[in-house]
């Protein structure tokens, strides 16, 4: 197994591990949470990276790479649900795992055609706005929790941090439905 496929696999460990931290209250465990959702996303940067600049870019990698981003992001999502932070959080998850869910159909069809599709632009866009506001949340919360902010405050950063998350599923949208537009030829329902 090559050095990106293993940064995948290091990024679906670390998705578990990231769950706990964030739901589990302990003294710092957002900023704990914070860290190591930092750490997996930046696993996602590299095992592109590498791949391409080396030229050891496989099906595998390609094909699991985009399942280990969805896993971490849609694990985040739940848990904000969970913790009850965002304004409108269930509907941002809900449009992030439509998107998702659809995304994974058109694979899985091309995929049982020999078809490996590779995220497009517009994937990446959705993915970096998704774990940019993520990261951003988890921070705010961390920043909540020191207690220090009036109610006030706490609105302010909470209304923010949710106009972040609302981007993010416009992105997710956007991304959806250029994917299922690229790769038209997979979702024929005449077949």
């Amino acid at each position: 197994m090559n050095t990106p496929n293993k940064l995948t696999i290091i990024r679906i460990i670390l998705t578990p591990i990231f769950l706990a931290l964030l739901i589990i209250d302990f003294p710092h465990h957002m900023l704990i949470a914070a860290a190591v959702f930092i750490i997996a996303s930046i696993t996602d940067y590299f095992d592109g990276n590498i791949a391409r600049k080396r030229g050891i870019e496989t099906d595998f990698g390609k094909f699991l790479d985009p399942i280990a981003d969805k896993m971490l992001t849609t694990v985040a999502f739940l848990g904000f649900i969970y913790m009850g932070y965002g304004y409108g959080i269930i509907w941002v998850t809900a449009i992030v795992l439509f998107r998702e869910f659809a995304i994974m159909s058109v694979r899985l069809v091309a995929a049982s055609s020999g078809k490996v599709i590779a995220a497009n632009i517009w994937g990446k866009f959705k993915t970096v706005s998704q774990m940019v506001s993520i990261i951003t949340v988890m921070l705010m919360e961390y920043l909540i929790s020191l207690g220090f902010l009036g109610d006030t405050g706490i609105f302010a950063i909470r209304v923010g941090y949710s106009v972040l998350l609302w981007i993010s599923a416009l992105l997710t949208v956007i991304s959806g439905i250029t994917y299922i537009y690229q790769n038209r030829e997979c979702v024929n329902f005449n077949k």
